[in-house]
This record gives C-alpha cells, structure tokens and sequence, in this order.
C-alpha cells in the first residue's frame, strides 16, 4: 500500500518536473539551469515562482524573497518529522534535502516511528530521483519543441496544484484567504514589479488567520 501510493506520487512529481524544465528552457534558461536548479534546491513550488518572476521581467532578489516566503513552511516540517531522519550528521544532512510536502506528509500519517522512517525515506528519495529525471527530460524537449504549450507542458504544474489545492478549499478560512491573496495579486500584478504581487497575496492569510485566533467574546450575564 505504502509503495503504490509512493509510486503514484513520484510518477506525479516526475510529469510535473517535465513541465517545470520545458517551461524554463521556453523562458530562455539554457537546458542545464533548471536541472541544476532541481538538484540543489529541489523545491518544485519555489523553482516554477523563481522562473516565472525572473522570466516575467522581475529582479532575481524577488525570486530569491518569494522562494524564501514559500519554503518557510519547512521550519515547522522539520520540527514534526525531525526525529525520522536519524541520528547520524549525513542521515540529517540528506534527509533535510528531501523535506518536502510529500515526504513529510507520509511520514507523519504513520503511527509506529519505523514505518514513518520508511515512508518519509522512500518518498523522498523517490520523488527526488524522478522530478530531477523529469526536469531533464522536460529541458531536452524544451529545445525540441520551443514553445512549451505545444503539448500542454504549461498546463502540468498548475494543474497540479490545483488538484492539491482543492481539499484545503473545503474549510472556509482557508477558501476566504485564498480567494482574499487572488483578488490582491490580481489587482495589483498590472502596477508592481513581477513577484511582489505574489507577496502582497499572502495578506489574505494573515488576514483570515487572524480573525480566526480572534477570541470569542464572552456570554453576557
């Protein structure tokens, strides 16, 4: 049960990083960037905004900024799953490099901490090897085919996440913060640099969240 569901995962991961390399090589990237990109910062989310920011005439320390805004969710997966990585300095090291949602998603829906060990290494490793073998695979066809859209290589990733997204959409603090961050970037993508409204649409999750830690007020007597 556990590899099936890995399996499907890194199949997943390996269409959405052909996306990823087709779209950078069609941005103008050489073929080698994004797979060096894949191998360093395997960060599938932060990769497709760094690309997307720089490609849309926004300055590499917007891409830089968005990445890091984006990737500081991992401080508190490390905390959660800091225990199945090992003990060893090479074990932490290589398991912080494989932090990912998915890793860290199977690991913490285990409940005996050696099936949780398991999962998160083979999740991780898997989806490792098969994004970066997507990447390469989409940057060699980029060149090929030249524009990305040919054969709906744009369209893999936000696909994607919107099959993703989707679930969360369900409770309605979530949907409202969504739908607040959309309205912002959209409304202000025509008057700012490329990837600062990305930014601004996290306003809508600091509103939403706020209103829901608000106390509730207490029964009049």
């Amino acid at each position: 049960m556990l590899l099936r569901d890995v399996a499907a995962v890194a199949l997943g991961a390996a269409v959405t990083g052909a996306s990823f390399g087709a779209i950078s090589v069609g941005s103008g990237l050489p073929w080698w960037m994004p797979v060096l990109m894949s191998l360093v910062i395997f960060a599938g989310g932060s990769q497709f905004m760094a690309v997307g920011i720089v490609a849309s005439g926004g300055s590499p320390a917007a891409a830089v900024l968005a990445g890091l805004v984006l990737n500081a969710r991992h401080l508190p997966f490390g905390l959660a799953v800091g225990d199945v990585l090992g003990n060893g300095w090479l074990a932490r090291i290589v398991g912080s490099h494989l932090l990912i949602d998915e890793s860290t998603a199977f690991a913490m829906a285990q409940r005996d901490p050696a099936r949780a060990r398991a999962a998160y290494w083979a999740c991780g490793v898997s989806l490792f090897f098969t994004w970066n073998a997507g990447v390469l695979i989409g940057a060699l066809a980029g060149q090929a085919i030249g524009d990305p859209g040919t054969f709906g290589l744009d369209a893999a990733f936000p696909a994607a996440m919107l099959a993703l997204t989707l679930p969360a959409l369900k409770d309605a603090a979530t949907r409202n913060a969504a739908l607040t961050g959309a309205v912002i970037a959209l409304a202000t993508t025509p008057f700012l640099p490329a990837g600062v409204p990305v930014l601004l649409a996290l306003a809508g999750l600091v509103a939403f969240r706020s209103k829901k830690e608000e106390p509730c007020p207490s029964p009049q007597s």
